[in-house]
């Protein structure tokens, strides 16, 4: 039977307007609202930062190249408010720009907790975060999809048994872990991009805006890192 004009025009338009799809998990509507605006802001980055960050970007599309998982460490003193922002916001890029098999996780020197003012920075940028209410070092269970396992985050070392024993690329967050870990056992490759610490403005009328303030500034950069990956 031959096919009418007609039916191919129809066949062809329907198949233009068809959207493209991925398996990349769909974020939830605040944060994905927070993530589109952040490409306009790459201009921000200093351009000696984004040396570092497309070195990071470069490890990243090497894993990709190879078809291998690709995990980051990202690593600041406490574990407690630079290294958990890290950690979520590499995940949520990748989730983002559709790059596969990444795995996000973060630890410090010493062991403290998730800091509250930091978590509820996250939740401002449209991060679903749960905590079991634990007083000392709470588990706060981080949805960024419905699509996506949950993750877990909570206070440890960096070589935590939950975190990667080797294989791993490790991001030192702020100049004091950077100076005690020169070597970070197991890493792959180690990047130094140091963030300044929000804590400097705890309890003070700037507390809320500094914290987001930072948040945004690594969310950018971990956004800038991820969308040179399929360039």
């Amino acid at each position: 039977m031959k096919t009418s004009l007609l039916t191919v025009l129809f066949l062809a338009i329907t198949m233009s307007t068809v959207p493209h799809t991925t398996d990349a998990p769909e974020l939830l509507s605040g944060l994905k609202k927070y993530c589109a605006t952040l490409e306009a802001e790459f201009d921000q980055i200093p351009a000696e930062r984004k040396e570092e960050l497309n070195g990071i970007a470069e490890y990243l599309q090497g894993k990709v190249k190879e078809g291998a998982p690709a995990q980051f460490t990202v690593i600041c003193t406490h574990n407690s408010r630079r290294s958990h922002m890290g950690q979520l916001w590499i995940q949520v890029a990748a989730a983002y720009y559709g790059i596969p098999q990444v795995t996000t996780f973060s630890g410090g020197t010493e062991a403290t907790a998730f800091n509250p003012r930091a978590v509820a920075s996250l939740k401002r940028a449209g991060f679903d975060i749960q905590s079991d209410n634990k007083e000392d070092n709470p588990n706060y269970t981080v949805t960024y999809s419905k699509d996506a396992e949950s993750l877990l985050a909570f206070s440890k070392k960096y070589d935590n048994p939950q975190n990667p024993q080797s294989g791993f690329c490790a991001l030192m967050v702020c100049s004091q872990a950077d100076e005690a870990c020169p070597i970070v056992r197991g890493a792959e490759k180690r990047v130094s991009i140091p963030y300044q610490d929000p804590k400097a403005f705890d309890n003070t009328d700037q507390e809320s805006a500094k914290y987001d303030e930072r948040c945004r500034q690594i969310a950018r950069e971990m956004f800038y890192f991820a969308s040179q990956v399929k360039k």
